[in-house]
């Protein structure tokens, strides 16, 4: 049976957007647009020119893409033509093949926000479409609160449908913008618009996630016969957010029942992960490590019971292979973790140790006996490893720390405000070698980023015949946990790092000095990344 097509519509740019806390700027929108391109989606929204600066500068020097680049607009405005709409005529004078118009599918909010009258709606709708399809436009019409529209007046919100079809629209559609209609009634409702002669093929579906649905109903939708979905990649948008792309796409290349009935034009499902994880890079927010098939928990296995499971046959605990998406498998090592775990994890890191080693056991004693102290290696992978690869003496001595000391200032800048600068020195040996390293944690843009960011800063200055193996690292995610209370605390630092791969890791350190847990955790990221990628010939051939 061939493939039915499938076509993906991305709105990242425009509204996720519209998530708070988020505001791209034009050249960040051109590079996720290009992401998109390469990812293979079929639409993509670039913003609502006019509205902004920042859009209005990105459709002033579009992006080239395969994709077909989309404007986003509203329906003319009552009193005025549609060629004689100011706001209209911004959305197709960004000259972008496609445009999406937004209008009212719902009585109540035809009557209340717009002041309008049904029939007046219905005309802005018609004389809209027309006018940017007669401009050699293709147009999509958003249907916006269709769900809610249909429930109160069913023919009129498909009335509103029609229009936009009558006057050239390719598609129409239907958008549960308030986020609340559960996943059955969009099927059903989606049923009924195509049993009432609109074609599937001239049909998508815009969900957001206020129920936490958003993907299951648009899942729905396609079951009921829509050909187009509308998301965002992360899942961003407003409120609660869109359908998220980085679900929604694996799953139907990957899931019974939409893999084989369905083709998309998504290629290099594999760098999934990678582009999920430098959008949050752009945006400086932390990976929801929980996010279906690209967190990096997606495929973490805890419990003693399923590591040992997944050594025979990683389908018993995995719906997908992780290589799949760009993911990877990770058997953390807790204090519930057994021998199955850690030769898993070993395995993982290219370490093979026979069952019934001894060496598993007092490594084991010793991840045990860290934790009780304050360690979590549950969540810091990487400084597990180390300490597994010491017991079995396989972590060379790339470098030995002699001293460091971090300083802290607080004091007046020339607009006679306090400001606080940190400086570092760290003194490392490299065979027989003293190096000095100094730095602050003043940023070029003027902020201070604190004494840990002067401290890895100084760390990675100067590590010799190493350094190029460390340039692409950088700290992405800092957390401090004290775990206890009074007198005696005890401070947990993870950090997390990141390269230029790709690949993101996490170090642990202990101390009742917040410092010194910090620099313990930003040597083991420093040695993990050197053993990673190939610090030991860097040290032969010194």
């Amino acid at each position: 049976m061939t493939p039915e097509r499938l076509y993906l519509y991305d709105t990242t740019l425009r509204d996720g957007q519209q998530t708070q806390g988020v505001q791209f700027s034009a050249a960040e929108k051109r590079e996720i647009a290009g992401m998109l391109d390469d990812l293979g989606v079929d639409y993509i929204e670039g913003g609502w020119p006019g509205a902004n600066p920042t859009d209005s500068e990105f459709f002033e020097a579009p992006p080239r893409t395969r994709a077909t680049l989309t404007a986003f607009g509203m329906t003319k405005r009552a009193g005025r033509s549609a060629g004689n709409d100011d706001v209209l005529a911004a959305v197709l004078n960004a000259g972008t093949p496609a445009i999406c118009l937004v209008g009212k599918a719902h009585p109540f909010h035809v009557e209340t926000a717009l002041g309008i009258t049904l029939d007046e709606n219905l005309a802005a709708i018609r004389d809209s479409v027309a006018h940017a399809v007669a401009l050699g436009r293709e147009v999509l019409f958003d249907a916006e609160h269709f769900f809610d529209g249909h429930a109160a007046d069913p023919g009129y919100a498909r009335a509103c449908l029609q229009a936009a079809l009558e006057a050239g629209a390719r598609w129409v559609v239907l958008c549960d913008t308030n986020g609340g209609t559960l996943p059955d009634a969009v099927g059903r409702v989606t049923a009924q618009v195509t049993a009432g002669g609109i074609p599937g093929d001239r049909l998508g579906i815009h969900t957001h996630d206020d129920t936490g649905t958003a993907v299951a109903g648009a899942l729905a939708a396609v079951d009921a016969g829509a050909r187009q979905i509308q998301g965002t990649l992360n899942g961003l948008g407003e409120r609660c957010g869109n359908a998220n792309l980085t679900t929604l796409i694996p799953t139907l290349a990957l899931k019974s029942p939409w893999a084989g009935r369905f083709e998309t034009g998504v290629r290099g499902l594999e760098r999934l992960v990678r582009m999920s994880r430098r959008l949050d890079d752009i945006l400086n927010r932390v990976p929801l490590r929980s996010a279906p098939y690209v967190g990096a928990s997606a495929f973490a296995h805890k419990a003693g019971l399923h590591a040992s499971a997944i050594l025979k046959d990683p389908t018993t605990y995995e719906h997908i292979d992780p290589a799949a998406v760009g993911n990877a498998r990770v058997i953390p090592m807790s204090n519930q973790a057994g021998q199955a775990n850690l030769r898993a994890r070993l395995s993982e890191a290219g370490i093979e140790v026979a069952p019934g080693d001894p060496r598993l056991g007092q490594i084991l004693a010793d991840i045990k006996a860290r934790e009780d102290v304050g360690y979590a290696y549950d969540g810091a992978q990487a400084s597990f490893e180390l300490v597994a690869q010491r017991a079995l003496g396989l972590v060379p001595e790339f470098f030995e720390v002699k001293r460091y000391r971090v300083t802290v200032e607080r004091r007046k800048n020339r607009y006679d405000r306090m400001i606080s600068l940190s400086e570092a020195v760290v003194v490392v040996k490299i065979g027989d070698r003293k190096v000095l390293s100094v730095s602050e944690s003043m940023d070029a843009d003027g902020s201070d980023r604190g004494p840990v960011h002067a401290l890895a800063r100084a760390l990675a200055k100067d590590l010799g015949p190493y350094q190029h193996l460390i340039d692409d690292m950088r700290l992405v995610d800092f957390k401090v946990r004290i775990t206890q209370g009074g007198t005696d605390a005890v401070t947990r630092v993870i950090i997390d790092s990141e390269d230029g791969q790709g690949r993101r890791w996490s170090t642990v350190g202990v101390s009742a000095n917040i410092v010194d847990a910090s620099f313990e955790a930003l040597l083991d990221a420093t040695v993990w990344k050197l053993i990673r990628d190939g610090g030991a010939s860097a040290m032969a051939a010194q």
